[in-house]
């Protein structure tokens, strides 16, 4: 059969521009078909705007720090406006740069503006907003649809104008008091931007915890600061009713089977993504799909040789790094037939909150109940010189390791550029690299990267043994004092 692409992608977020560009970059005619912008959830609803926001609130935060070592210490009144002006310049200027159509045409790649849904495993129908339709077929396909905000069924909540990240920065107004359901990272992130930018916030989270999905020890400290900034939390608390009241919304909260209403003038709904598999067609092309996602094995194949998936479509990692990683190892298979796998052991991740926090690898959790023994090396903030220069002692690194070689198994960090931090332990588990490597490598100061070195540090210090003392002592006829071992020292 003779097909009009080598490659067809749907979707052009971030997964899809990456599929795309390396179906070019291999020879391959490419087709790709995005029913909105180019660029995706990352760029306009997602991690680009959150960021932006979340610069803006650490600003007007920075700046009222300021105020004791000035003589003014009153800061104006935040300008709403500029804020969300600052947002859309910002999403434009990145749009413009790295994800506007003509950059990937000029690569050869067809960059049609519609809908493609599966008519059989090789032909996609393409329809655009005018009403009109297309087909084309293509030999490999990519699936890169991405996903929406999931949004469960809660009485009364179709009722109210509620947000979600895809609503969020077109508001016009500042909200004066915004709930926010969900605790995990979209929730606490706009929960300490909007409080800094002035607005009551109250987040409702059903788990014991925010962020459950990270280090107990961590979030707890991480939701202290929170609450020491103004952020009221919720947590063990369901949300089970919606009322729209005047101007204000009615929120009835069950809290362990005690009941209370919240009052507030906007409710942003966070509980998480749901993949975009509805109108494409899936059933038509054989490919196997749950509410949860497109089916995928490791090389990202589907249950069909020649269709792969990538990206939060697959509801396996909502993370933009990770949809580029599946659309690299995708790529790959589809058009070089060279195997690669998704690395599935060194998934690091970052919540951008201040201080931030991030992971890689095993957690605390997963060694216990997988019974693989460990030890954890662990520096606080507080003896990171740069972070005490900079009023910033909130904060530790903890890294999940074997005791003798040093073999990183994970790492939490909860401080600033925590997110910078992980990823040098990211790249040394990626390769092979101990904490003894770690330690041994010189590090400017002062530095937040030094942290990492000073965090590896542990190890050595955890090799300390009064019995390997003693016997230096014997062999060189030293005379000085023979220290405890002690397991909670840190140096």
């Amino acid at each position: 059969m003779k097909f009009n692409y080598d490659l067809i992608v749907i979707g052009g977020g971030s997964a899809g521009l990456t599929s795309a560009g390396i179906g070019a970059s291999f020879g391959a005619k490419t087709a790709m078909i995005e029913g909105h912008r180019l660029g995706g959830d990352c760029t306009w609803t997602g991690c680009v705007p959150s960021k932006a926001i979340l610069h803006v609130a650490k600003l007007i935060n920075d700046s009222r720090k300021a105020g004791e070592f000035t003589f003014e210490k009153d800061v104006s009144k935040v300008n709403f406006k500029k804020v969300i002006e600052y947002i859309h310049r910002t999403r434009e200027e990145i749009y413009h740069d790295a994800d506007r159509p003509e950059i990937y045409e000029d690569m050869g790649i067809d960059v049609i503006q519609g809908y493609g849904s599966f008519r059989d495993s090789h032909t996609i129908e393409i329809k655009k907003n005018d009403g009109s339709s297309s087909i084309i077929t293509g030999k490999k396909i990519i699936i890169a649809a991405g996903s929406k905000a999931r949004v469960f069924p809660i009485d009364g909540l179709d009722s109210i104008e509620y947000l979600t990240n895809e609503t969020l920065f077109e508001l016009k107004n500042q909200p004066k008091h915004l709930a926010i359901l969900g605790g995990g990272p979209i929730g606490v992130e706009m929960a300490q931007a909007f409080n800094r930018l002035g607005t009551k916030v109250t987040v409702i989270e059903m788990a014991p915890r925010i962020m459950p999905r990270d280090s107990e020890y961590l979030t707890t400290i991480l939701q202290s600061k929170l609450e020491e900034e103004g952020v009221h939390v919720l947590t063990d608390s369901k949300l089970v009713k919606v009322l729209k009241n005047k101007k204000e919304i009615n929120l009835e909260i069950d809290k362990k089977g005690e009941f209370q209403t919240l009052s507030a003038t906007h409710l942003l709904v966070a509980t998480g993504r749901a993949p975009n598999v509805d109108k494409l067609g899936l059933e038509n092309a054989g490919i196997a799909y749950t509410k949860a996602g497109i089916t995928v094995n490791d090389n990202c194949r589907t249950n069909k040789g020649h269709i792969y998936a990538v990206g939060d479509i697959t509801g396996r990692y909502a993370f933009t790094h990770m949809a580029e990683h599946m659309a690299k190892i995708a790529s790959t298979n589809a058009l070089l037939k060279f195997p690669q796998k998704m690395d599935l052991k060194h998934i690091p991740w970052a919540t951008f909150t201040e201080p931030e926090l991030a992971h890689v690898g095993a957690s605390e959790v997963e060694l216990t109940k997988k019974g693989i023994s460990y030890q954890v090396y662990r520096f606080p903030y507080t003896k990171v010189d740069r972070a005490l220069t900079e009023d910033a002692p909130t904060g530790w690194i903890r890294i999940y390791a074997k005791p003798f070689s040093g073999k990183i198994l994970g790492a939490d960090v909860l401080g600033v550029s925590a997110g910078e931090i992980i990823s040098e332990y990211a790249l040394a588990m990626k390769n092979g690299l101990s904490l003894k490597k770690i330690a041994d490598t010189i590090h400017p100061y002062p530095t937040y990267g030094l942290a990492a070195r000073r965090g590896a540090d542990q190890w050595y210090v955890q090799q300390q043994r009064p019995w390997i003392t003693k016997l230096i002592q014997k062999i060189f006829g030293y005379r000085g004092q023979v220290n405890e071992f002690d397991p909670e020292k840190i140096l």
